[in-house]
């Protein structure tokens, strides 16, 4: 279990999970050492926002810098004494990896490999990372199981995330370093990213733009709502690493898909606008349905993430409003 007085090194630290952990283990009384490269793949502002919250906070240091510079890295395992790194950073999004491979390369594969060579090298004990519901593909067993065949992508950002697993399975192999992968299920809340379709969609309506959807509408997905997730990844830190094996993936997900449609349509009852819809084809690398098999996490960490998604778009949208006041028609 890691101890209050050691930082756990969150990566991805400005980003939107990374911030809400962060923001959670410094409220739990934990010191946190945050790294972030604070790149433009979306508006960097929102980034910079986050860190000012978490800024106010006497045991949150920041560091900015990339993956892929491994002498940092290496100098920061140097001066902290780390036990649990969590691993936040990459490069999000399918559709972008279709027109920008490289950036997919560089921050997923040889910056997950820099901190998985920096976890041996110091002995981490508990190394937590982010992978992703893509890694299923178009798996058309329902609902998805950790069990799974997971070696079909059908988008490069997939293909990088199911070798973040692979490439953690082999350390936690070869030189007993404990490793947790969570595959992410469409997480969404308040501070989400703007490309993600409920920020994308509520600031084009509001702005009385058309949305697009895709496949025509036709598309479910397991919306997890933030404070789920970051309930439980705390969890999991506070649970400890595995043991025989020292590898474990978790699915992290709602377990009730919801249709696209009726997600548009909460949203229009939210903020009292109706949508403008641009019915358009599937996208390459986009799947028709996601679904989480979430037995394995609620049998280890006694927790079922359960904010339903009315709950949740209502949160979300309070936020937003907040955030940006948007003059309302």
């Amino acid at each position: 279990m890691q101890q209050k007085d050691k930082p756990v090194l969150v990566t991805g630290s400005a980003g939107f999970i990374g911030f809400h952990l962060s923001e959670r283990l410094l409220n739990e009384g934990y010191h946190v050492l945050g790294l972030d490269n604070l790149n433009d793949y979306y508006d960097p502002q929102l980034k910079h926002d986050r860190l000012d919250v978490l800024k106010k906070q006497p045991n949150f240091t920041f560091i900015k810098g990339s993956l892929e510079n491994l002498e940092l890295l290496e100098s920061l395992f140097d001066q902290y004494d780390l036990e649990v790194v969590v691993h936040l950073a990459a490069q999000a999004g399918v559709r972008y990896s279709l027109t920008n491979p490289h950036a997919y390369i560089q921050s997923n594969l040889v910056g997950f490999t820099n901190l998985l060579e920096c976890c041996k090298k110091h002995q981490i004990s508990h190394f937590i990372y982010a992978s992703s519901s893509s890694v299923y593909g178009g798996n058309k067993k329902i609902p998805f199981s950790v069990s799974d065949r997971t070696d079909e992508p059908v988008s490069l950002y997939a293909a990088t995330k199911k070798a973040n697993e692979l490439l953690a399975h082999t350390y936690s192999h070869l030189y007993r370093l404990p490793t947790t992968g969570l595959r992410f299920f469409t997480v969404y809340g308040p501070w989400g990213r703007p490309d993600m379709a409920i920020y994308s969609f509520t600031k084009a309506m509001i702005e009385q733009k058309p949305i697009d959807v895709y496949n025509y509408g036709d598309m479910q997905r397991d919306f997890t709502y933030i404070d789920d997730v970051i309930q439980s990844i705390f969890l999991l830190i506070k649970k400890g690493p595995p043991k025989d094996p020292l590898y474990k993936v978790y699915n992290i997900g709602n377990n009730k898909p919801v249709q696209l449609n009726h997600l548009i349509h909460l949203l229009e009852k939210e903020l009292g606008i109706k949508a403008e819809k641009r019915l358009l084809p599937i996208q390459p690398g986009d799947v028709h349905k996601t679904y989480a098999d979430i037995d394995e996490l609620i049998e280890d960490i006694h927790f079922q993430p359960n904010i339903s998604i009315e709950k949740g778009i209502k949160r979300f949208i309070q936020w937003y409003k907040q955030y940006y006041n948007p003059p309302m028609s």
